[in-house]
């Protein structure tokens, strides 16, 4: 214990000392709460022109969370800067020689890295709800303790942490920021995007990670779905787990 809390210092040290991860922290906040507050104002003025049916499908959270899809990309660059780093910098070495357990490593890294998207995933979450529901207005928004949002709330801030916690342990796999970054932010905004839209693999493209957790962020499922919000979240745990294990064994079993 004194070794994973000394560890986790460390990491804490080198995390609040690098500028780019702070300035990943504050863009997400700063997309998520703005594209929510511009989502709001154009949803307000849009509703009476919608048709029945769209009215009858309209999700005040869901749609109010538009902006944390954007933020996230921020979020996931925050966790594989925080792993990436040490390598480009080659800094890596003098931490291993600091802490030469590599599972200890590896899991203060982790944990620490975790701990800050869970704490930012808190404060960019709830902002971007009161800011979303408060532009969409009285007549068509939904409040905190209203059917279904407690659990899109709760399960929004654990989307964003386990994707977060995701990039970290691909990172460690593949060691490169752009590769990483290169492979993570097509397919979580892009590539899952347009998937989800074909009928004929939708449904399998349900089971990629970002999809999976991201059926939580809605206050209720929508009809072609085969998850529901906590069987997605449940998937995107396993990717989690994959993702963390692969990169404990890569971490473990090549130099640094």
């Amino acid at each position: 214990m004194p070794d994973i809390r000394a560890a986790i210092a460390f990491e804490w040290t080198k995390i609040r000392s690098v500028r780019s991860s702070l300035w990943s922290l504050v863009l997400c906040f700063l997309t998520s709460v703005l594209i929510a507050l511009l989502f709001g104002w154009v949803l307000r003025g849009a509703y009476d022109d919608m048709s029945a049916r769209s009215k009858a499908d309209f999700d005040p959270v869901g749609s109010g969370f538009n902006g944390l899809r954007l933020g996230m990309i921020a979020l996931v660059c925050f966790g594989v800067l925080t792993v990436t780093g040490e390598y480009s910098s080659g800094t890596v070495r003098s931490s291993l020689a600091a802490v030469p357990r590599r599972g200890v490593f590896y899991t203060a890294k982790v944990l620490t890295g975790t701990a800050i998207a869970l704490v930012a995933s808190v404060v960019v979450v709830l902002v971007t709800f009161f800011t979303a529901q408060a532009a969409i207005g009285a007549d068509h928004n939904a409040a905190l303790t209203d059917d279904g949002v407690p659990r899109a709330v709760i399960g929004s801030i654990l989307y964003m942490t386990l994707l977060c916690a995701f990039s970290m342990g691909l990172a460690t796999v593949l060691r490169g920021s752009a590769l990483t970054l290169g492979i993570l932010v097509p397919l979580f905004f892009m590539v899952s995007e347009v998937l989800n839209n074909l009928p004929g693999v939708r449904k399998a493209a349900q089971f990629l990670p970002d999809a999976a957790g991201g059926i939580i962020m809605r206050r209720e499922p929508q009809d072609h779905m085969v998850l529901t919000a906590w069987s997605g979240m449940a998937v995107l745990a396993a990717w989690v787990a994959l993702a963390l294990l692969g990169g404990y064994l890569a971490l473990k079993r090549r130099d640094a």
